[in-house]
């Protein structure tokens, strides 16, 4: 008779499906191979099932390997909230897979995970920087559990906890203030986001397409490509100040600008993982402080 599944199975289960390779989730879990391996083939025993189709290329996961990776991420949602309401916080050592957009790593990441440590200061982070559209996504897919980002996420079951508003300004390289809008480029965020399409939007209702704009996934290099004089930009105030002090951009105002950047710290509602749900509560809190300052 075939053994009970563990939660050691499914969790090893599941950072074999996330990683493509029992090499990758041995070395994340700090076991040795052959113990990732035996617990897999213990879970398909237990259950009777393939779950994985070996490749050349790595691990595929099999249609029943599909179903289960399904169940397997709500069970650990429940384990990791069970953690988040009966474990003391110095106590909890989860894995937090903390997804950010640029903006927020220049402004907030490391107050936000100095915070995060000081509060569990046996957690392990793991931090992937990207686009708002993909860090969606890859919370969609569950390979993120807590992303801050151009947000909210429309998803019913997701929570979204909105973090202080980031006011937009332009910039210009000095002696450039009272250049025509349409007479230079415009740097700006990458043409999937938000501040983008609004920008586009504006400048097409004012100027018709007598406008170039040039799109960036990197705020950092929109600043630069400013102060080089290659064109405007319309960026958060904070993220200029620097150049500003070093003498290479200004501030200029054409009349009008654009809304404010709205970040939320998202993640995963149903079922609710109390360590993201106080991770979110913890990024809110740091900005807010760092708005006052």
């Amino acid at each position: 008779m075939a053994s009970a599944m563990t939660l050691d199975q499914l969790k090893t289960f599941l950072w074999v499906s996330r990683l493509g390779g029992v090499r990758k989730a041995a070395i994340e879990m700090n076991l040795s191979q052959p113990a990732v391996s035996g617990r897999i083939s213990a879970l398909e025993k237990s259950l009777g099932v393939v779950l994985f189709d070996r490749t050349s290329k790595g691990l595929d996961l099999t249609k029943r390997g599909i179903l289960l990776r399904e169940h397997a991420e709500r069970i650990a949602d429940i384990v990791e909230s069970i953690k988040g309401e009966v474990v003391p916080f110095e106590s909890v050592d989860s894995l937090l897979r903390l997804g950010v957009a640029e903006t927020i790593v220049q402004l907030w990441l490391p107050a936000i995970v100095s915070e995060l440590y000081r509060t569990y200061p046996n957690i392990k982070i793991e931090i992937t920087v990207d686009l708002s559209v993909n860090l969606e996504q890859q919370l969609l897919a569950r390979s993120l559990d807590l992303a801050i980002l151009m947000g909210p996420i429309s998803d019913f079951s997701f929570d979204n906890t909105v973090l202080p508003s980031i006011d937009l300004t332009w910039f210009c390289a000095p002696g450039r203030q009272n250049s025509d809008l349409n007479a230079m480029p415009i740097l700006s965020y990458s043409r999937h986001s938000r501040p983008y399409l609004e920008l586009r939007h504006e400048m097409t209702n004012r100027y018709g397409n007598d406008f170039k704009i040039f799109s960036s996934i990197s705020v950092t290099a929109g600043l630069e490509m400013v102060a080089a004089g290659i064109g405007v930009g319309v960026f958060p105030r904070q993220l200029g100040m620097k150049l500003i002090a070093e003498g290479r951009i200004v501030e200029f105002d054409p009349g009008w600008t654009l809304g404010p950047l709205i970040f939320t710290a998202s993640h995963l509602g149903d079922p609710r993982s109390e360590l993201c749900a106080q991770a979110a509560a913890l990024a809110v809190k740091v900005a807010k402080k760092s708005i006052r300052k």
